[in-house]
C-alpha cells in the first residue's frame, strides 16, 4: 500500500516498529510486519490519525520540559469516560495521554499545541483526572507511568489509541492497528501541518484548586469580559464599591459555571424590614438572567429561598415563563438548616460528599451573615428574624470537592463577599458592622447587584460562543455547538425583560431597595435611566 500524501517510497505495512493484530475485537498477536497479510488487506481501508508525539519539539521549543522524554518513556495513556460521537458499530471512550507540565508553563503549552489541529491541537483538560473519569495517575491503560516532578500539573491531550479502541468496539473479524507508542513517521514538517494563521489565541485559567482545575478561553473573549467587569463595576451610590472590586473574578466565576452541570441560586434581601413582603427588586432580575442563560446552556438550575418566600417566588417563576423571560419552570426550594448536618445532606446525596447534588452555588443580593452571627442592611439595622441560614450551605461547600460558590453584592453585606471583607469594613459606610463574614471562591461587585447576574449571563454567551472554550468544553469530541448560537442569544437579558420582571415583582408587592438614590445621577444619566443603559452596554459588547 503505497501512501502519496504523508509520505514516498513507504510502506504501511512495514514502516511501525509494531503492530497488533484483532479478531472481533481481541488482540491477538503483535507483528513486527504485516507483509503476511497483504492479501487480506486489499480489502480494507488504512486510516491515519494525528499523533501527540508530534508536538513535543514545538513544546521544547517554548521551554516546557518533557518529563516523559527526559525520563525515556513513552507518553501516559488513559482511557477515560468521556464518550466519543458514535458511528455505525464504531462506539467507544475518548482515550488521552497526559504529561506533566510545570504549573508556570501551562499557558506555552497550550499556545504550542493549539495551532497544531492535525496532532491533537490543544490539551482537552488540564488538572485533576477527576473530570475524566479515573483517578490514580499511576495505573496507566496504555504507555508507561511518566513521573511527575513537584509542581507539575497533568495535561491531557486527545490521543490516537482511540482509534484502537474504536476497532475493539465495532469488533470486526479482522483488523490491525499500531502498537501504541510505535507510531508512522510521515514526511510532512510539524510547520506544514499547522494553522499558523489560527485566528485565536488560548488562555490559561485556574478555577479550582481543589479538586484542580483549569480552563481555556480565548484571548479576546477574555478581554470582552473583563470589558463587562469594567461596565458593571461603577459606584452610583458612591459606596466605595470600586474599592471593593477583583480582577477576572467575573472571568473566573463563568468559566466554573460554564464546566458545570447542576447550579443552585439563591437571592432575596430584606431591604424593607418592616413591610409585607420584605423583599427588594434587586436580586430577582439578575437570578432569573442568569437562570435562563444557564438553562438554555442545558445546565439544572434551582433557586433557593426563605421559607417565608417561597410561594411568592414560585409565583414569581411561573409569571416569567408566561412573559416570555424564561422558557421553562425552575424548581423554588427553601432551607431551614435545623440540625448542622443539614448543610450536607441538602447539598449532597445522603450527605455524601462523594455524591453532591450541586457544583456551583450562586448567591446574588442576598443577605449575608456578619461576624457577630446577624444580618444588617446598609443601615446596620439587623434584620437576622427575616433571613434562613442559607450561608451554612456556602460554608459546607467549602468542604466538598467540586462545589464552588459565587457571591455576587453592591455593598458587602451581601453572601460571598466576605473575600473583601477587610476593604468593606475600611470603604464602605457602616462596614465594621455590616461586612458579611462569609466568603465565596469568587465575588463580583456591580454598582447594582441586578447588573452583576446580567454580566454573568452575557459572558457565559461570550464564553460558549468562544471556539476555544466551547472545543475544551466537549473535550474535542463530537461536533462544535456553536449552531445553537441563536437560542442562546435568545436568553441574553434585555431592556424588555427587566420590565416585565420589574413589573412581575411590584405586582407581587415587592418594592425597589434604592429608593434613597432614585434622584442621583450616573454619568449625566437619571439612575433609573442608567439600568437600561446599563443593559445595552453589555449587549454591545457580548453580540
Amino acid at each position: 500500500m503505497r501512501i502519496f500524501h504523508l509520505a514516498s517510497s513507504v510502506c504501511s505495512r512495514t514502516d511501525c516498529l509494531l503492530y497488533r493484530k484483532y479478531e472481533h475485537g481481541v488482540c491477538t498477536e503483535s507483528l513486527a510486519s504485516l507483509e503476511s497479510y497483504s492479501d487480506q488487506l486489499k480489502d480494507m481501508v488504512t486510516f491515519y490519525l494525528g499523533c501527540s508525539f508530534s508536538f513535543e519539539s514545538a513544546v521544547q521549543k517554548l521551554g516546557v520540559p518533557l518529563r516523559n522524554v527526559d525520563q525515556q518513556r513513552n507518553a501516559s495513556m488513559y482511557t477515560t469516560t468521556v464518550p466519543c460521537h458514535e458511528v455505525g458499530k464504531f462506539s467507544c471512550n475518548l482515550v488521552v495521554t497526559m504529561r506533566p507540565v510545570p504549573q508556570e508553563k501551562l499557558e506555552a503549552a497550550v499556545i504550542a499545541t493549539h495551532p497544531m489541529n492535525k496532532s491533537h491541537g490543544a490539551p482537552v483538560h488540564i488538572g485533576s483526572p477527576d473530570f475524566l473519569g479515573f483517578t490514580d495517575l499511576q495505573k496507566t491503560d496504555y504507555g508507561e507511568t511518566v513521573q511527575m516532578h513537584p509542581g507539575d500539573v497533568p495535561v491531557f491531550w486527545a490521543c490516537g489509541v482511540t482509534g484502537v479502541e474504536a476497532v475493539i468496539s465495532c469488533k470486526s473479524p479482522l483488523a490491525f492497528t499500531h502498537s501504541p507508542g510505535c507510531m508512522f513517521i510521515t514526511d510532512v514538517k510539524n510547520e506544514d501541518a499547522s494553522d499558523l494563521c489560527a485566528k485565536e489565541a488560548p488562555k490559561v485559567v485556574q478555577i479550582s484548586s481543589d479538586p484542580l482545575h483549569y480552563s481555556l478561553v480565548s484571548q479576546r473573549t477574555a478581554e470582552k469580559i473583563r470589558s463587562l467587569e469594567e461596565i458593571v463595576g461603577i459606584d452610583p451610590g458612591n459606596r466605595g464599591i470600586k474599592n471593593l472590586l477583583m480582577k477576572d473574578e467575573l472571568l473566573k466565576c463563568c468559566l466554573s459555571l460554564s464546566h458545570a452541570k447542576s447550579i443552585l441560586i439563591t437571592t432575596g434581601f430584606p431591604t424593607h424590614y418592616q413591610q409585607v413582603p420584605p423583599e427588594e427588586t434587586d436580586g430577582p432580575p439578575g437570578a432569573l438572567a442568569m437562570a435562563a442563560m444557564l438553562q438554555a446552556l442545558g445546565k439544572k438550575v434551582a433557586i433557593v429561598t426563605d421559607g417565608h418566600a417561597i410561594e411568592m417566588n414560585k409565583k414569581i417563576v411561573q409569571d416569567a415563563i408566561e412573559q416570555g423571560v424564561l422558557k421553562k419552570t425552575v424548581p423554588v426550594l427553601s432551607y431551614k438548616g435545623e440540625t448542622p448536618e443539614c448543610a450536607m445532606k441538602f447539598l449532597c446525596e445522603n450527605g455524601d460528599p462523594a455524591a453532591p447534588r450541586f457544583d456551583h452555588l450562586v448567591a446574588i443580593e442576598r443577605a449575608g451573615r456578619a461576624s457577630d452571627g446577624n444580618y444588617y442592611n446598609a443601615k446596620k439595622i439587623n434584620i437576622k428574624h427575616l433571613v434562613d441560614p442559607i450561608d451554612d450551605l456556602f460554608v459546607a461547600a467549602q468542604t466538598v470537592p467540586g462545589i464552588s460558590t459565587t457571591g455576587v453584592g453592591d455593598g458587602g453585606n451581601e453572601l460571598g463577599t466576605g473575600k473583601v471583607k477587610e476593604a468593606v469594613k475600611k470603604y464602605v459606610l457602616n462596614g465594621e458592622t455590616i461586612a458579611c463574614d462569609v466568603a465565596a471562591d469568587f465575588t463580583v461587585f456591580a454598582g447594582v447587584s441586578n447588573w452583576g447576574g446580567y454580566a454573568v449571563s452575557c459572558a457565559l454567551y461570550l464564553l460558549n460562543t468562544c471556539e476555544i472554550h466551547e472545543r475544551y468544553l466537549r473535550k474535542a469530541v463530537g461536533f462544535p455547538k456553536l449552531s445553537e448560537k441563536e437560542t442562546w442569544a435568545s436568553s441574553l437579558p434585555s431592556v424588555q425583560k427587566e420590565e416585565k420582571l420589574l413589573a412581575i415583582l411590584m405586582n407581587h408587592g415587592i418594592r425597589s431597595g434604592v429608593s434613597g438614590i432614585v434622584a442621583m445621577e450616573v454619568d449625566g444619566l437619571p439612575f433609573y435611566n442608567t439600568h437600561s443603559d446599563m443593559i445595552k452596554q453589555l449587549l454591545e459588547v457580548t453580540i
